[in-house]
């Protein structure tokens, strides 16, 4: 493998880890403001437009609260099988060779790790966005949700493109 691959190779494994911690912070400061200074003293529903709310929801499973019957220890469970999971996309980060897969992997990273965090803290993740239209409801999520959702759509679409970028 040439210098040149090796430098851009570890450019994208900073952008994704940057990307990551980004994806992180901005998570637990989300969380920390719905908790402590919007949903108290009581949590309430406050509709921000027509189409959007902010809510407070404890997700106690994984995504549309799978798994949310698991017990005492399932919080753990799922911290430790995420947490494996975002190893394992860290190997797959430092072998990106794109700039998009870089930028997906860290995302999804930081989502993991942000929805980790608040596993270990409380047990369960706190959601609170909600959108809904004609009084349907998607499912409340946070920003770490969005930065797993969003990178694994950037993965898909890099890999729908990436064969012509080679050709």
């Amino acid at each position: 493998m040439n210098a040149f691959v090796s430098d851009q190779r570890r450019s994208f494994t900073l952008l994704g880890l940057i990307v990551a911690a980004a994806v992180v912070l901005l998570d637990q400061l989300s969380k920390w403001w719905i908790l402590e200074q919007v949903m108290q003293p009581v949590p309430h529903v406050i509709e921000v437009t027509s189409f959007f709310n902010l809510v407070l929801v404890w997700n106690y499973g994984v995504s549309f609260g799978t798994f949310a019957s698991g017990g005492a220890l399932m919080p753990y469970v799922l911290s430790a099988i995420a947490a494996v999971i975002a190893v394992c996309l860290v190997f797959w980060l430092r072998q990106a060779e794109r700039l998009l897969v870089g930028l997906a992997i860290g995302l999804i990273i930081g989502g993991a790790v942000g929805n980790v965090v608040d596993r270990l803290r409380f047990g369960a993740v706190v959601d609170f966005l909600d959108f809904h239209a004609g009084g349907w409801h998607f499912w409340a999520f946070n920003v770490a949700d969005s930065g797993i959702s969003v990178g694994v759509l950037l993965l898909l679409l890099d890999g729908l493109f990436a064969g012509r970028e080679k050709s």
